[in-house]
């Protein structure tokens, strides 16, 4: 039930995050997709971004290029995998982990939607306009490293503040009785 709980109000959160004025690209999705595949069940963890950006695309809007986006999240869920194999030991070490893992999300995130808009033709279909579609994106980009940087911060740190906490808190009540 707490995973339902936790899958839905994320789902709500990031889809608001899409729907807000915000800079473009900077939305909690990628940072979601990424926590989810540390911390859901996999069952969860593949459904909750594609149903945040499913449900503000309704409000937003369906685009050409939601293929690659999609596609994009689901890829930084198995980077959520792999570092939750990953997410053990010093804590410098597991936010070290972490961070190197956000880059690289905001990276695959830049890298599969550029070639996507490439791919489509929204550029010439050759070398130059691949260049084309990856250097015209580099606001976008800083966006999205900014947004990824900031929302998984925000996410993880809450989490294991919250965890901590709830786990001093269970271990001091069984001290007590």
């Amino acid at each position: 039930m707490v995973n339902f709980i936790t899958a839905a109000l994320l789902i709500l959160f990031a889809a608001f995050s899409r729907i807000i004025p915000h800079p473009a690209n900077f939305t909690s999705v990628a940072a979601i997709a990424l926590f989810s595949g540390v911390y859901l069940d996999k069952k969860y963890a593949f459904i909750i971004p594609v149903a945040a950006m499913l449900i503000s695309d309704l409000i937003i809007g369906f685009h050409s290029q939601m293929i690659w986006v999609y596609g994009s999240f689901l890829v930084i869920v198995f980077l959520g995998f792999w570092l939750k194999s990953r997410n053990t030991g010093t804590a410098g070490k597991r936010v070290g982990y972490i961070l190197g893992t956000t880059i690289l999300s905001s990276i695959l995130f830049f890298a599969i939607t550029n070639f996507g808009v490439w791919a489509s033709g929204y550029y010439g279909l050759d070398l130059k306009g691949l260049a084309e579609s990856y250097v015209l994106a580099i606001p976008f980009f800083r966006n999205t490293i900014a947004g990824d940087l900031i929302y998984v911060t925000a996410m993880f740190g809450v989490y294991e503040v919250i965890k901590h906490y709830t786990r001093s808190a269970v271990l001091s009540e069984s001290k007590i009785k």
